[in-house]
């Protein structure tokens, strides 16, 4: 069997394992619902049993290391999950330290939608590109930027928080505590918010009857816009529009060569993509108007393929800078050598 990654992929919902070969190949994959409100050593104890069952049923796999992904904030380079939201009782917890000792393999973190971008860049709708900007909308709006063949991390890996752009002045305040956050006006959970207020339960519109009379989702508005709704494809317009603002400022800050739209949402990718391009080439400057705007290919594999890339593909491009001049140093390797000189 080819070398191997142990990869996991750490949701608030789902945990996710895989063995992963080099090519991007999921050669074995099992998922278990987090235990999202036990604490940090009761999913780290769920990473552990997922391990041995994907180790115990390919005994001949040669694993050479573990990748990680989890919800930011994180800081990838020291190995810390600072305190997603999404996982209670989890606050400064050192995963790479607690799985290296475990396993006694090299372990890399990253953020769960860095991973996803470097996942799509490597094996999916990225190839061939050296910089791309991969957006997440679904519950929230997340993302994650490649830079001249590396992922942006910025300070303690904190970079990219693409839903937290402020775009505009109105609306519903973000769970981060703002008003305006491209999150709180595009995510699929604002698309459903904005289904949900412009019907009401028993009203006989086909949006309320696919929701069986509940809160209206972003998959109910994206199936009746399908069938040719009006309310609903009213909605999709003005969804467009607002991830077509947002896409436009991250032309405008990264000049990719190729924006990614991964997430629940993309599911509409294709009636989506006319009114974002529309709005796009309205508001953004004539040299970033030509960039490409193209659905995900690898849905909820690329958090995965991209985490075991973190070990399969170290120190090729891909790999965060910081990460591999940190580990230099660590060897006494030439990085360790500019830092002298630079006393």
């Amino acid at each position: 069997m080819s070398t191997l990654a142990l990869a996991f992929d750490l949701g608030g919902t789902e945990l996710r394992g895989a063995l992963v070969e080099r090519s991007g190949e999921v050669v074995a994959r099992v998922s278990e619902p987090t235990l999202a409100g036990a604490g940090s050593e009761a999913v780290i104890g769920q990473i552990i049993v997922l391990a041995g069952k994907l180790l115990d049923e390919h005994p001949q796999a040669r694993v050479i290391g573990i990748g990680a992904c989890a919800p930011g904030p994180l800081d990838p380079k020291a190995g810390i999950v600072i305190g997603p939201p999404t996982l209670a009782g989890w606050h400064n917890v050192p995963m790479i330290d607690i799985l290296s000792r475990q396993f006694g393999l090299p372990v890399r973190l990253e953020n769960d939608a860095n991973a996803a971008a470097l996942g799509e860049w490597r094996f999916g709708a990225g190839r061939g590109a050296a910089s791309m900007v991969f957006v997440t909308v679904s519950t929230g709006i997340g993302g994650g930027v490649i830079a001249d063949g590396h992922i942006y991390h910025g300070r303690r890996g904190l970079a990219a928080e693409i839903g937290h752009m402020t775009i505009t002045g109105e609306g519903d305040r973000c769970f981060c505590g703002n008003v305006g956050c491209f999150e709180a006006v595009a995510s699929g959970t604002a698309l459903g918010r904005r289904a949900t207020r412009l019907t009401a339960p028993g009203d006989g519109s086909l949006l309320r009857r696919l929701s069986r009379d509940g809160d209206v989702s972003a998959r109910h508005v994206v199936e009746a816009a399908r069938t040719g709704d009006a309310a609903a494809f009213g909605l999709v317009e003005a969804e467009a529009k607002w991830l077509g603002i947002g896409f436009t400022n991250l032309l405008h800050l990264y000049s990719p060569e190729v924006i990614v739209m991964g997430g629940g949402l993309a599911n509409g990718f294709d009636l989506l993509a006319p009114g974002i391009r529309t709005t796009i080439d309205e508001r953004a400057m004539q040299a970033y108007r030509d960039v490409p705007i193209v659905p995900a290919e690898l849905g909820d594999r690329a958090g995965l393929v991209g985490a075991a890339s973190l070990i399969l593909w170290e120190g090729e491009p891909g790999t965060a800078l910081a990460m591999v001049q940190n580990d230099e140093i660590k060897t006494g390797g030439p990085a360790g050598s500019r830092e002298a000189n630079h006393g």
